[in-house]
């Protein structure tokens, strides 16, 4: 038995294919562009090229993300915020707050033990502490983003950055560099800023361990260390992290597989 989550987020687009015994076969990653369709339908593709199987095979298919009602193949959508939910408890069963820090949005996630949503909170009006503000550090500074979380962790002495809009983050990094601040004391004064304005907004709804970070931020060193260090505790992350919200989904669709679909559980809206 297989099925599929595929979560199209704003920036990159993400797929599982997984079995009925919740085993992960295939990943795809792909940038999401302009063409939200294509950009599910490609990372759905890249999952299957790393299984035996081909698309027949896959029982049940839920969308999730930004553009889950773009994925014409998709048999049903779930908001991100369930599928994130759902995903980081089973990855980390005794997860009880759940941080997803998105290219265009961060959401704070209170869950019970089984997964479902208790409370939510997110910044969907601004970017400002989401993935595009490294996006500005790295555009500005032309410096490759998966370079950033190093070299922030080599900070002595960090800026202070003042604006809390994304769109003028260039200019004030630019600002720095004219004032002969050092780099990695300038991209650690990003970090900063994000991981400050991320644990604001975990802490409205309440912060109760354990705590799991989600979304494709995780694979930066020094926001992993700077979020741990606010709230006190080392957050949850692992090498499934990246493809939280789409294992969300894939779990939905098994659910719907298992139990048939629109009975028992259910999907949530």
């Amino acid at each position: 038995m297989l099925v599929a989550g595929v979560d199209v987020g704003s920036t990159q687009t993400k797929a599982v294919i997984i079995t009925g015994e919740h085993e992960i076969l295939g990943r795809g990653l792909c940038s999401t562009g302009a063409k939200l369709a294509d950009a599910g339908e490609t990372a759905f593709n890249l999952a299957l090229e790393q299984t035996e199987f081909a698309e027949p095979d896959v029982a049940f298919v839920v969308g999730t993300g930004y553009g889950r009602f773009n994925i014409d193949f998709g048999d049903a959508q779930v908001t991100e915020i369930s599928c994130h939910a759902r995903g980081a408890v089973h990855l980390f069963p005794g997860t009880r707050s759940v941080l997803d820090i998105g290219g265009q949005d961060t959401k704070a996630i209170k869950v019970t033990a089984d997964g479902q949503v208790v409370d939510f909170n997110m910044n969907d009006k601004c970017a400002a502490g989401t993935g595009r503000f490294l996006g500005a550090a790295s555009d500005a500074l032309e410096i490759p983003l998966g370079e950033l979380g190093p070299l922030a962790l080599a900070a002595k002495n960090p800026v202070k950055m003042t604006t809390t809009c994304t769109v003028f983050a260039e200019s004030e990094i630019l600002g720095w560099m004219a004032k002969g601040r050092r780099i990695e004391d300038v991209v650690m004064g990003v970090h900063n800023s994000i991981a400050s304005r991320s644990v604001s907004l975990l802490r409205r709804v309440g912060i109760e361990p354990e705590i799991t970070f989600t979304g494709g931020v995780t694979r930066n060193t020094a926001m992993v260390e700077l979020i741990s260090e606010l709230v006190g505790s080392r957050v949850n992350t692992n090498e499934e992290s990246h493809y939280c919200g789409a294992i969300g989904a894939a779990l939905y669709a098994l659910d719907q597989v298992l139990t048939g679909a629109g009975t028992e559980r259910g999907l949530p809206t």
